[in-house]
């Protein structure tokens, strides 16, 4: 069973330091997560004053750590929240271990337990104390701490709607039944509220040149605004081709009003996006060594083998049992039945010395930015050049990492690699082994279709977003249908999911049934379908097709 254990040999002085800061944000981590609890987010129950916290801005500041470590969350939140959900969907990770005795959310048999805590993290932990900084008056006594506010919530909510479809946002807080929006109103929302944080933040850099007010508080950038722009520009970017294939006038405007903000996009690993410090650890690191819950997927190891990837070393550490494929990198294809550990525990991990302890979890990098720049540019959006930004995207990502590109840009034959499981068939469990499922190679082809081309990018950035990207990669592999992953191998979804066309989205928690049923009915009903597995969310046109159309 899943651990739900603190780790208490903290290393840095942060949480004395911010001992008041714990002291407010625990009323709010010990909420339960169905939105019509919002309102009794906003007592603050610490017993710490407003007068005790002015100096500083300590009153609205010493609310931002705990925000920010639970876009995230630790490691039995990033278990529940992303490594048992999209870190699979994406084909980055698979579980050693048989949960509920392989009946779970690996083989689509989606647990609510797990699935409510995607709420529990994005609505009481982030926007409910977002919703409680208002109340300050941070709006408009604070507007730089109100942009960063924002920026969070937009980075959390983004996940929580993407995950479900529609959900609620415009009035959480108002009332004991929260109406849901469409996806596209959310979608819309935050494109306002990046307006908002980008102006807020550009007016007082202009006004207050090198002053950083937030640096005490800010676990992604020290305090420094400039690189929060960027971060906002390049998140409507993300946001912006998210809907290209069912609103392109509005996904174009966007994305061009990212690219040509003068405040610029992370276009370099030092402007990455990453948490860290404050006693935060990595939650795969924990889940990963401690736990030993975690091992590399197929569709991952398959494609860094077959491209002889230089990153494969940085990334991942080989499998050391079964004794036929030690020293080699193997991971487990999702929906495997596995053994109870040790049986599957011998499989490729990641490199626990590049993700170590204390590594940053990122929520976006420069190589990303990139790449979703080429789509722009292969679209016919800007007058940058498609194959120039795909190749700085591979070269951004193999100095993340420390690798040397060598050739690799140039090689016009590798492909995906097979994958063969030695410990399966066996009596009762089905033969995990499959054929790769792409053909798609690495060198830029200016004879290919641009559908093949955006099979390329999206490759690419795929690697580049491992580790910890798994939920913007689920997103779009739905979206486009790149990388082609390998199906489950065993399906225990009930016939609500197709093996093939894959995972669309997960279902609401139950708490929305029982707390909130006039919300959640009005979310099915914008949703389009059944409350399940198999429904595709807002912009999810491709739903799992077996030749995806992006042009």
């Amino acid at each position: 069973m899943m651990k739900r254990i603190k780790f208490s040999n903290d290393k840095s002085t942060g949480l004395i330091t911010f001992s008041k800061w714990f002291l407010v944000a625990s009323c709010f981590i010990l909420l339960a997560g169905c939105t019509k609890n919002f309102e009794h987010m906003n007592t603050d129950n610490s017993g710490i004053t407003d007068a005790q916290l002015l100096p500083d801005f300590n009153s609205i500041g010493l609310y931002y750590p705990g925000m920010q470590q639970n876009i995230f969350g630790e490691e039995n939140d990033y278990q529940l929240c992303q490594n048992l959900n999209s870190d699979c969907y994406s084909g980055y990770y698979m579980s050693p271990d048989p949960f509920r005795g392989n009946i779970n959310n690996q083989s689509y048999s989606l647990v609510d337990g797990w699935n409510s805590d995607v709420y529990t993290l994005g609505y009481p932990r982030v926007m409910g104390v977002v919703n409680s900084i208002a109340k300050k008056g941070t709006r408009t006594a604070s507007p730089d701490f109100w942009a960063v506010a924002l920026m969070l919530q937009v980075q959390a909510i983004s996940r929580v709607t993407d995950y479900y479809g529609p959900i609620p946002y415009s009035k959480v807080g108002q009332g004991n039944t929260t109406p849901y929006d469409s996806q596209q109103a959310v979608y819309n929302a935050f494109f306002a509220q990046l307006d908002t944080v980008v102006n807020n933040l550009t007016a007082y850099t202009t006004a207050n040149k090198g002053a950083k007010p937030f640096a005490k508080f800010d676990m992604v950038y020290a305090g420094d605004y400039l690189e929060w722009i960027k971060y906002a520009n390049s998140m409507r970017l993300r946001l912006a081709m998210h809907i290209v294939n069912v609103d392109p006038v509005t996904a174009k405007a966007q994305a061009l009003k990212a690219i040509n903000d003068p405040g610029g996009l992370i276009t370099t690993n030092a402007d990455n996006a990453g948490l860290s410090g404050y006693g935060y650890h990595s939650p795969i690191w924990w889940i990963g060594t401690s736990w030993t819950d975690l091992a590399a997927g197929a569709s991952l190891t398959a494609y860094l083998n077959g491209y002889n990837d230089p990153r494969e070393s940085k990334m991942l550490s080989p499998a050391t049992s079964p004794a036929s494929i030690a020293g080699q990198y193997v991971g487990i294809r999702a929906g495997t039945p596995v053994s109870a550990k040790p049986g599957y525990s011998g499989y490729s991990l990641p490199n626990f010395t590049s993700t170590a302890e204390f590594t940053p979890m990122i929520m976006m990098n420069a190589s990303e930015v990139w790449f979703l720049r080429a789509e722009a540019a292969l679209r016919g959006w800007t007058t940058e050049t498609a194959k120039t930004d795909y190749e700085t995207g591979v070269n951004t990502s193999m100095a993340q990492w420390g690798a040397s590109a060598g050739t690799y840009l140039s090689d016009k034959t590798s492909t995906e690699a097979d994958y063969v499981d030695p410990q399966t068939p066996q009596t009762g469990v089905p033969n995990a082994s499959i054929k790769a499922m792409s053909t798609i190679t690495i060198a830029w082809d200016a004879t290919a279709t641009n559908e093949q081309n955006l099979e390329r990018i999206i490759t690419q950035k795929w690697i580049a977003n491992f580790p910890s990207g798994g939920w913007e990669s689920w997103t779009e592999y739905r979206r486009t249908g790149y990388p082609r992953l390998f199906p489950v191998v065993v399906n225990n979804s009930g016939g609500t999911i197709n093996t093939n066309l894959q995972i669309r989205r997960i279902q609401y928690p139950s708490g929305e049934y029982t707390g909130n049923a006039a919300g959640v009915a009005q979310g099915v009903q914008l949703l389009g379908g059944p409350d399940n597995g198999g429904t595709p969310v807002w912009w999810d046109t491709n739903k799992g097709q077996a030749v995806p159309k992006n042009f």
